[in-house]
């Protein structure tokens, strides 16, 4: 599995590095099928964030935590990775135990940024792949990100539609009217 490290504001030694790529190697034994990870450590305001993303076979799995100390806050995330990897694990098993055979993944792709005048201005614009699949995948893979909604092909209607987040077990989703 490759492991990349982004560094911003923050510097990595040696020892942190093999350390962080030691730990997070470990992570093939909940899933075996993941092809690389990145590991961001930001330094703001005298306190370290780390985000572990983990490419799962073209499904993204990410964790984000805050921490004093780097290692702390590495540590913390590598723990709601792996909780988000056992999660999709179950969830393949229980789909696989109903006869559901096809297998889904995404990719999820940086466009550059666009500057105009007359238009306003969009920070990030991310290209994203979208495959069929039902609600209940859908919600899995906004949960399996960490995101709080989720843009999706319908498997049943056809339509592009979005799950979000409403509250601590509720869900909503939004379907196009034409």
């Amino acid at each position: 599995m490759e492991v990349r490290f982004v560094q911003r504001g923050a510097e990595i030694d040696d020892k942190l590095r093999d350390y962080m790529e030691k730990k997070i190697s470990k992570l093939e034994k909940f899933f075996r099928k993941i092809l690389n990870c990145q590991i961001v450590v930001t330094h703001h305001k005298g306190s370290f964030n780390v985000e572990t993303t983990a490419n799962a076979n073209g499904v993204i799995l990410r964790a984000e935590e805050d921490a004093l100390e780097p290692r702390k806050a590495f540590d913390q995330s590598l723990k709601n990775l792996e909780r988000r990897i056992k999660k999709y694990n179950s969830y393949l098993k229980d789909r696989a135990q109903f006869g559901a055979g096809e297998e889904f993944s995404f990719s999820l792709d940086e466009a550059p940024e666009s500057e105009s005048e007359n238009v306003p201005v969009i920070d990030k614009v991310k290209k994203v792949q979208v495959y069929p699949m039902n609600t209940t995948e859908a919600v899995m893979q906004m949960e399996l990100v960490g995101h709080s909604f989720f843009m999706f092909q319908n498997a049943e209607t056809g339509e592009i539609n979005v799950v979000y987040k409403r509250g601590e077990d509720s869900y909503g989703l939004l379907e196009p009217v034409r």
